[in-house]
Parts: structure tokens; sequence; C-alpha cells
């Protein structure tokens, strides 16, 4: 049975210099997390030498299936703090005791809302101390959400920012809401990513904190200035208390309420990064480095120089974009919607016909058959355009197929093809000349789908001419752990 806890509900907003002096000397641990779109990890950074002691991961499992709208994508919140809560209880109990701060990221661009004070329940169980969140919470809806059409998104306001607005974005789906079930809204007073209710939670924040790194990836905030358009957003009726408290990158957003997990209270909580940005910081050492990561979606990232500022207005077609990083830095990113996640739309849609056959072939098998066959198909005049779910720069794009010829229909051409086209459409938005130009020497590729899939490796080295490096500890996790280990 569980029992309910009553945290110490003290909460304070501190800067960065607080965490060095906050614990003592046995602290020799920092815990990072992320939230992801289909799992969460946790890994345990040994301070001193930087290096990640402890590791887990397991999928959330939190999709939830919409009837009434087939464009929604929303998760359960409750299912992602499960999946969290079963990596805690698999780390070592005796280095959560010594943890001296924690570090937090997650997937980016989505929303949950909650009441202040309410957002969770504090529960102890077997002297373990964790929380749930309440039923008064909202769903996720995630980066993947279509529900703003380009005709919708045409209706809003124009942001004073650098970026663009797309569907997905937090602020654009609350605009969706005032305009769909404003009612909706009125059950909130909060309201930020998913990995910035973990910090909330875990600080008992009165108000919740975002930084610059989540806050650009909900639209409607300048990089330049990091501040909300707030008049931009109150003249279109925009519920502004809506809005999370900006703070830096990097900052401290509080210390946690009680014990959790064995982890001492009082212990500095870092306001939450994201995931993007900290799988960049986990192994971009040179400035010569470019990072391609793959897991769900892709990206092709580079540094830009210190000196670069962001152009005032956003360029809704351009694809490239660029994100705040770290001390006022930032990212050149090629963002795409379309990674591992058209392999896997592919793998279903083989599963799915199997079955109307009768057949019955684990998906995992199938997956695996794929590779060989394209293994063995080193080439294939076969073209396949991968953009299955349309991109940010383009929405109405969708996936194709052409030069069909009798001999090129075989499941290696099939599958070389679906690889190469999923690279192809990242060297469209970001070519090669152009990383060639901004000095990239080397590209390190990481993320699930790029590390287990050969055959997307290979194309990844048809199509760009540069050394591609596998295997460096390229993860969020482990990033943002680095992060907070770096500030003291």
């Amino acid at each position: 049975m569980y029992s309910t806890f009553s945290p110490d509900c003290t909460k304070v907003l501190i800067s960065s210099e607080v965490m060095a002096t906050s614990q003592s000397c046995s602290a020799d641990f920092v815990l990072g997390m992320d939230l992801g779109t289909t799992s969460v990890k946790v890994v345990l950074l040994e301070a001193q030498s930087n290096r990640v002691t402890d590791s887990r991961s397991f999928p959330t499992n939190s999709d939830i299936s919409c009837t009434t709208d087939t464009h929604a994508k929303e998760q359960d919140p409750a299912l992602i703090i499960a999946a969290l809560d079963q990596c805690m209880d698999a780390l070592p109990k005796d280095k959560l005791k010594k943890v001296k701060c924690i570090g937090v990221c997650g997937q980016m661009h989505g929303i949950v809302l909650w009441k202040s004070k309410s957002g969770c329940e504090w529960l102890s169980k077997d002297e373990i101390i964790r929380f749930i969140p309440k039923e008064d919470v909202s769903q996720l809806i995630t980066w993947q959400d279509g529900r703003c059409s380009a005709d919708f998104l045409s209706s809003l306001p124009k942001p004073d920012s650098h970026l663009s607005v797309a569907t997905g974005f937090g602020c654009a789906t609350i605009f969706w809401y005032m305009k769909h079930r404003p009612e909706f809204l009125s059950d909130f007073s909060d309201a930020g990513t998913i990995q910035d209710y973990m910090v909330s939670m875990l600080g008992g924040l009165e108000k919740c904190v975002m930084t610059g790194q989540n806050a650009a990836s909900w639209g409607y905030f300048n990089t330049t200035t990091n501040q909300w358009n707030t008049q931009i957003l109150k003249d279109a009726g925009f519920p502004v208390h809506l809005l999370p408290v900006v703070v830096e990158s990097g900052a401290v957003a509080g210390y946690t309420s009680s014990e959790w997990y064995g982890i001492p209270a009082h212990t500095p909580v870092g306001a939450a990064l994201g995931d993007f940005q900290c799988s960049v910081y986990s192994c971009m050492t040179d400035k010569g480095d470019a990072v391609l990561n793959m897991s769900t979606s892709a990206q092709l990232t580079f540094g830009m120089p210190a000196e670069f500022s962001p152009p005032s207005s956003p360029d809704a077609f351009c694809p490239v974009a660029y994100f705040p990083y770290l001390h006022g830095s930032y990212l050149a990113v090629a963002a795409s919607l379309n990674g591992g996640n058209v392999m896997a739309t592919f793998v279903r849609m083989l599963d799915s016909w199997m079955k109307e056959f009768g057949l019955e072939v684990n998906e995992s098998r199938i997956y695996s058959q794929l590779i060989q066959s394209a293994l063995a198909q080193p080439n294939t005049d076969l073209t396949v355009t991968s953009t299955l779910l349309g991109e940010r720069h383009d929405p109405t794009t969708s996936a194709s197929v052409s030069q069909i010829s009798p001999s090129n229909l075989s499941l290696g051409h099939m599958t070389r093809a679906v690889c190469r086209g999923i690279i192809e459409n990242l060297a469209t938005m970001m070519p090669p000349q152009s990383l060639q130009a901004a000095g990239v020497r080397c590209i390190i590729g990481s993320g699930s789908a790029l590390s287990c899939n050969p055959i997307l490796q290979q194309e990844v080295e048809r199509v760009f001419p540069f050394p591609v490096v596998y295997g460096k500890d390229v993860d969020s996790a482990v990033g943002v752990s680095m992060v907070f280990n770096d500030q003291t």
C-alpha cells in the first residue's frame, strides 16, 4: 500500500552558483534524465571523472489513441512518469544518496498543462518516496501533433522571432484550443513541456520555469531578448498567464521539495533543457564536428560562430533553423520529421500485409530480414521520396515511389531505397556543400535508428563526403548531466 507523503513546499528560484555550495563534499554524482518520445533514460554521472557509472532506460508505451481526431498525437504523463520510476528503481541506492544535482531534458515543442501546487501527489512505499501526476494534469500534446493545419497557422499573428511556428508547437496548440475547445484551457494555471512539468513537480515550484531552449521550441519567443512575445500574444487574446517564467539555459530552477528515491531533499534541480541540445553537448567536442542524430525523427546540426546572430524574422520555407544552445550561442539545424519513424512505418505496413494473408511474423524479424535483404542489394535505381510525415518547412509534402521496374521490386531494392530517401531528404535540407562552407570536417552519427541500421549508415557515407564516426556517447541524458556537472 502507498501512503500519502507531504513534502516541504518551500519554493525558491536560485542561480547556478548555489549548486557548488549547497551540497556536502560526499555528493559525488549528477543524475541526468531524458523524457523522450518513446522511452525514458536516466544516468548517473560521476562528477569528478565526468564518467557515466550507471544507466537505465525503459519504454513509456504512453501513446493515446484519439478516435475523434486522427491528427492528434497525445501521450499519458502518468505512463511517462511510471517509466521514469522503473529507471529510478533500478539505480544503485547508495549512489542516489550522493547525488549533488539533477539535470532534466526531454522531447521539445510539446505541451502539458496543470494546476499550480496540485500537479502531483507524493507517495511513500517501502521507504521510497516518489510522485504520481494527479488526474487534473492534461495529456501531453506532443511535437508530432498535427491538428494545426497550414490554413490555421497562417491565421495566427506573426511572431517576433527568427523561428517559425508549426503544428505541435506549444503556443500553436494553445491557439488551437482557444478556437476549438476554449473551456479546456480554463482548467489550468500552468503549462510546460513534459520535462518542465517534471522539474516543477520535483522542485514544488509555484510557477513553471522554462529555459530559452524549450521556449524557442514553443514559438512566439525571441531568443535575442530571451523574452516571450507577450504583447503580440495579449493582443490575440492568448492566455499569457500560462506562459512559464524563462531562465537561462544551465540555471537551476529550485530544490527537490522532499527526498526522492534516496536523493536528499533540497538537492538542486536544473531548469529543463531540450533533448536535442543535450545530445549535441554529449559529443560535439570540436568546432569542425557536425552531429547527425536519428531516432524517431532526424536532425543534422553544426555550431555557429560565437558572433552569429539569427535573422530578425522567420523564413517559413527555409529547411534550416537556428536553435539556441548555451551561453548565447546557436546551432544550425536541419530538423526533419522523417527519420526512424519512416522505417518503423514501413515495417508496420509489411506486418499488416502479412496478417491479411493470415501470417504472424514478429516485427523484429521483419526488420532483421529487411536489413539482410538490403545488405545484399548495395545499390538501386528505385527512388523513394521518404517525406512520409511532411516537413515543417513544407507540411504538404508527402512520400512517393518512382522509377519502378520489374527488376527493382525486391525487398532489398525497396529497403535500400527507403533508407536512401531518408538520408537524401536530409541532404536536401542541409546540403554537403553548406557543411563544407561552415568548416565541418567530421560527422558524428548518433541515435537508435542510425546505430541499429547499417543501411542508413551506408547511405550517410554515400551522400556526405566526410568521415563519419559512430559509437561515441551521443546521449541526451548524458549530455544534460554533463551540462550541470560543468556548472559546479
